[in-house]
């Protein structure tokens, strides 16, 4: 496989999902033909021309125009898009309050739902999570086994148009997708739901996913 240049994004604004914590797990997620950059910087987006892959795993969508139309035409274009549990939070917070969150989840940011092809509407507790590989033709999960893994439940709303890899079981939420792929453009969109904190970021099945995931948004069959 080539060597490829990927960015990965996310925020410090939330505790659980604290990129200076989460960065290093995501990055030990892939081997040494992946470059990987970690930022927190959103004007990051604006030119992702040297890159293959954008991993997304920002907890708002409080982008400016610049930096939206950056990571949209970027996918468009070609680039591979992955976005990693949190990244399915399409609301937008102020600033300076993380607490004060404008509720979108009925009205997600309609450019970046129609990127990823779902959006978060709530979650349970963290539980141990049955997830079951649905499709095995996909290069992504071909040779993948059904796994457990202690994660956050994220009860999603997907268009019929994705193409479910993976389901998880939960007494109140059973069936629902967790993983999934789609197009965009001319590029490549993969999402995984699972990846909240350590347990799931650094459990070998949640790991390569997120690997084989990045690896087919990059173009790599």
């Amino acid at each position: 496989m080539a060597p490829r240049s990927v960015l990965a994004i996310g925020g410090n604004r939330f505790p659980f999902h604290r990129f200076e914590a989460r960065g290093p797990e995501i990055s030990a997620v892939f081997d040494d033909q992946i470059t990987l950059k970690l930022t927190t910087d959103k004007d990051d987006l604006v030119d992702l021309s040297g890159y293959d892959v954008i991993v997304d795993y920002l907890t708002d969508s409080s982008l400016t125009d610049e930096q939206l139309q950056g990571l949209l035409s970027f996918v468009e274009d070609g680039g591979g898009y992955v976005g990693i549990h949190c990244a399915s939070d399409l609301t937008s917070t102020e600033p300076d309050d993380p607490d004060d969150v404008i509720d979108s989840h009925d009205n997600p940011f309609p450019e970046l739902r129609e990127l990823i092809g779902g959006h978060f509407i709530t979650h349970p507790e963290q539980a141990a999570l049955d997830i079951h590989i649905v499709d095995h033709h996909h290069p992504v999960t071909a040779a993948m086994d059904h796994l457990t893994v202690w994660d956050e439940p994220y009860v999603v709303d997907v268009d019929d148009t994705v193409r479910v890899l993976a389901r998880m079981d939960h007494p109140e939420h059973a069936d629902t997708p967790v993983v999934w792929t789609k197009s965009y453009g001319d590029g490549r969109v993969f999402y995984s739901s699972l990846g909240h904190s350590t347990p799931s970021l650094t459990h070998e099945g949640v790991q390569r996913l997120i690997r084989e995931g990045t690896r087919w948004a990059a173009g790599d069959d």
